[in-house]
């Protein structure tokens, strides 16, 4: 009931945002709403060019980007109008999220857990540089000591080779190993207590935390995380790795737990530059890599799909929702068997626009799912990011899936893991809204 009932209101609220429009503007609305949308067009074409130029045309770009919708607005005002943006808009709004909220099905099943007792010797590293000093805030360490815990706390002055010290824990007795830190971090202390199967406890003490997000951990209250050593239940998880070269000669290949992306963003985070001064450095980079002027030319080969010269392409342990593509930290399952993938091709004005107007359903943007991923390249050599770390590795690189590999030790009570939003689909919005009426009217006349 309540998901019919949210699809009428979403038709509703979608008809009322068009009539307000045509009833208080009448035939002037026409051509005004034809003014709003070439305003939209040519904001989005503005910024493609934006980004894909330098100099003068860079300069008039970010003009048009600015004038279109500031000449759309004016002519509304000019028309006596300009309150019927607002109130449009945000029945508009209304209409989406009602929409949203009808397509979006009963939850389903959460991952697999297991309850367990408490860790013996757990052993755990901290980097207190880590989410602008988390571990020093929360008083992770000293909480964590409390506990039982060994900890490890990292000297920001100098490099610690985090996955040796796991080891060195590991040999010394530990029977559970944890992080507090960024996923980068996560990810080396994963590999070796998946090597080992131990459990693993996460501590969302990073800047964005996503794989803590996943697993439907607090970020906000990265001490909350610590429970896992006390009260806890266990999950079994999926790990990607990362082989680069041919050919994959047995070794165990790099982790991922989040995701590996080529292409421009992994381009642009390899310049030294990068790091000192982010926004200037995307902008100068950014009109050769997406022009294929610069940087490698990448192909992907994910099961029988096959996709040439994309200019980004990110590849997850377990895919992201459809909802959520830009986000791209959402992941309901991490025990799905499968890798996510996201590639990303755009070769002119229109494809550009495509894809800034329609998302997830433009030509531009292209999922899939497969258990193996080859990445390769027109070079012997490719920029890849791993869960945030900047990389340089020989080409081809496979990326594969590992099912169960990681056991994962989390609260027993914890905030959960959010649900994205379906992307919009008006057809299924309006057979939800007449066929659910349809069928129940037909149970109660039964």
């Amino acid at each position: 009931m309540n998901r019919r009932w949210a699809a009428r209101l979403a038709l509703a609220a979608g008809v009322a945002a068009v009539a307000v429009l045509v009833v208080f503007a009448g035939f002037a609305s026409l051509l005004l709403m034809g003014a709003a949308w070439a305003g939209l067009v040519l904001t989005a074409a503005g910024a493609w060019w934006m980004l894909t130029h330098t100099g003068w045309i860079r300069a008039l770009a970010l003009v048009l980007m600015v004038a279109a919708p500031l000449t759309v607005l004016v002519l509304y005002a000019s028309a006596g109008l300009l309150w019927v943006v607002p109130v449009s808009l945000g029945l508009w709004a209304l209409a989406l999220l009602a929409g949203r909220t009808a397509l979006t099905e009963d939850s389903p099943p959460g991952m697999p857990e297991r309850s367990v007792g408490p860790a013996g010797r757990p052993f755990l590293i901290m980097n207190p540089r880590s989410g602008g000093g988390k571990v020093e805030k929360f008083r992770l360490a000293e909480r964590a000591r409390a506990l039982g815990a060994e900890v490890v706390v990292l000297d920001p002055d100098r490099y610690e080779d985090v996955a040796e010290l796991a080891r060195r824990a590991v040999a010394g007795g530990a029977d559970l190993l944890g992080v507090a830190g960024g996923d980068g971090t996560q990810a080396l202390v994963a590999a070796v207590a998946a090597e080992h199967d131990l459990p693993f406890v996460v501590i969302s003490a990073g800047t964005r935390n996503h794989f803590a997000m996943d697993l439907g951990l607090d970020r906000q209250d990265p001490s909350t995380c610590l429970e896992a050593l006390t009260d806890a239940v266990e999950l079994r998880i999926d790990l990607g790795r990362l082989h680069a070269g041919e050919p994959v000669d047995g070794s165990p290949g790099r982790v991922f737990i989040n995701n590996a992306s080529f292409g421009v963003y992994a381009e642009v985070v390899q310049s030294p530059a990068y790091r000192d001064d982010k926004a200037r450095t995307i902008l100068e980079m950014l009109p050769d890599l997406l022009t294929h002027q610069s940087g490698a030319r990448l192909s992907v080969r994910a099961g029988p799909l096959t996709t040439q010269a994309p200019q980004a392409v990110l590849v997850s342990n377990n895919p992201y929702e459809r909802g959520d593509p830009a986000g791209l930290g959402r992941r309901e399952r991490l025990d799905s068997g499968e890798l996510g993938v996201l590639c990303v091709g755009v070769d002119n004005t229109a494809e550009a626009t495509e894809l800034l107007l329609r998302g997830g359903q433009s030509r531009g943007l292209t999922e899939a799912t497969a258990r193996e991923v080859v990445v390769d390249a027109d070079a012997p050599v490719v920029a890849v990011g791993v869960d945030g770390e900047a990389l340089s590795l020989p080409t081809p690189v496979r990326c594969r899936i590992e099912p169960g590999a990681l056991r994962v030790r989390v609260p027993r009570n914890r905030p959960g893991v959010p649900r994205a939003a379906p992307p919009m689909d008006w057809r299924r919005v309006r057979r939800l809204a007449l066929t659910m009426g349809r069928a129940a009217v037909g149970r109660d006349g039964a």
